[in-house]
């Protein structure tokens, strides 16, 4: 018989402690599997949740190893982790999903560049910066998107220039600078694979992002047709196929105004395109990647109602203070997640409301009239 780690004490764990280990906590209780979190923040979001709370640098080798030591399985809820670390924690015998080898790749946009290409699977065109790039070389290029290889989340670290005085803010360390694609949608696919090789699709969603290069509208399902919903879908599973990625990965891609699909970037774990999964579809994101991780039946990702998704986003520094939460829940449908974040930044992601409808323009009405509501300041 096939062990499972289900209801009992298997020690799962998870480096990085913020709102999307706080959401996989959330569904894994509901199995009776214990979580542990290495964070180097005590006030960090799943520190109130968890199992048992490690302090410690998840970009630390000696951290990571022994935190990883007392594990059985181990995930990441964010990519810049100390991978060397993972490799000798699997070379060790622990299960580590995503592999190292695939972080390794994904956390290096030069480096997931070159596996698009590699793999044949289409992106934008891209070439290499090197650190402090010659400014004048670069006039060339314009316009593009400057990207840091390693280091960049929740849209840090990526920047459209376009003139030559855009030039003076470019970024002085390793980089790719990719063509500026004429997209017409940002559409985004979550994709599931276990150690099996099965593998599970999300239906696509639509996102608009705001200045700071953060999702501020998603849309389920994306105003897309059939074909160019299956490409996508089918685009997805080549790419988490082709890695052999155990665990769920977030497909972003560009759609084009011939049908192309272009992928941007991955993310190999839960993912802000994928929260609304929560009310919207048979199987959140947060279960899927626990199944997923422990090598258990993917769960149905059909879409039970229509929805959209806002995140709230911190517009100043200082204790956090939530505005028209009350007025928001007078409406039908709203779903409120606060991720327990004591101090609010500007930009900073405090939280999310998912907007469900029997339709997706009714959805969208009920967005339009509470996306204004509720603010977070300090």
């Amino acid at each position: 018989m096939e062990k499972s780690i289900i209801g009992n004490s298997h020690r799962l764990g998870i480096l990085g402690g913020g709102q999307l280990g706080r959401m996989f906590i959330q569904e894994a209780i509901n199995y009776d599997i214990h979580v542990h979190i290495m964070d180097d923040n005590e006030n960090a979001p799943s520190f109130s949740i968890c199992t048992s709370f490690t302090k410690g640098d998840i970009t630390n080798y000696n951290d990571v190893l022994a935190f990883g030591k007392t594990l059985e399985v181990l995930t990441v809820e964010i990519e810049n982790v100390n991978v060397d670390a993972l490799f000798e924690l699997e070379r060790m015998g622990v299960k580590v999903f995503p592999q190292p080898r695939v972080l390794k790749i994904i956390k290096d946009k030069g480096l997931q560049k070159e596996f698009y290409l590699q793999n044949g699977i289409p992106t934008s065109n891209f070439r290499f910066l090197d650190e402090n790039p010659d400014k004048s070389t670069l006039n060339n290029l314009l316009p593009f998107v400057q990207k840091l290889r390693t280091g960049g989340y929740d849209g840090k670290g990526v920047q459209v220039l376009k003139t030559e005085n855009d030039l003076i803010n470019s970024f002085n360390a390793p980089s790719i600078a990719e063509d500026l694609v004429p997209f017409v949608k940002e559409l985004s696919v979550i994709v599931a694979r276990n150690e099996k090789g099965e593998t599970a699709v999300y239906p696509t969603v639509e996102c608009e992002f705001n200045d700071a290069n953060l999702v501020e509208f998603l849309f389920s399902p994306a105003d897309i047709n059939s074909e160019i919903e299956e490409k996508a879908k089918n685009l997805a599973i080549d790419v988490v196929s082709k890695l052999e990625m155990v665990g769920l990965l977030a497909v972003e891609l560009f759609l084009l105004e011939n049908g192309d699909l272009l992928v941007n970037e991955v993310a190999p774990r839960p993912h802000n395109s994928g929260h609304h999964t929560i009310e919207c579809n048979e199987t959140s994101q947060f279960e899927q990647h626990l199944r997923s991780i422990l090598n258990l039946p993917l769960g149905s990702t059909e879409i039970v109602r229509f929805g959209t998704m806002i995140n709230l986003i911190g517009v100043d520094s200082g204790k956090a203070r939530y505005k028209g939460i009350t007025e928001a829940m007078q409406f039908p449908g709203v779903h409120i997640h606060l991720y327990g974040k004591e101090f609010s930044k500007k930009n900073r992601k405090m939280g999310h409301v998912t907007i469900t409808g029997k339709t997706i323009e009714e959805a969208i009405i009920k967005t339009k009239s509470i996306k204004d509501l509720i603010e977070v300041k300090g």
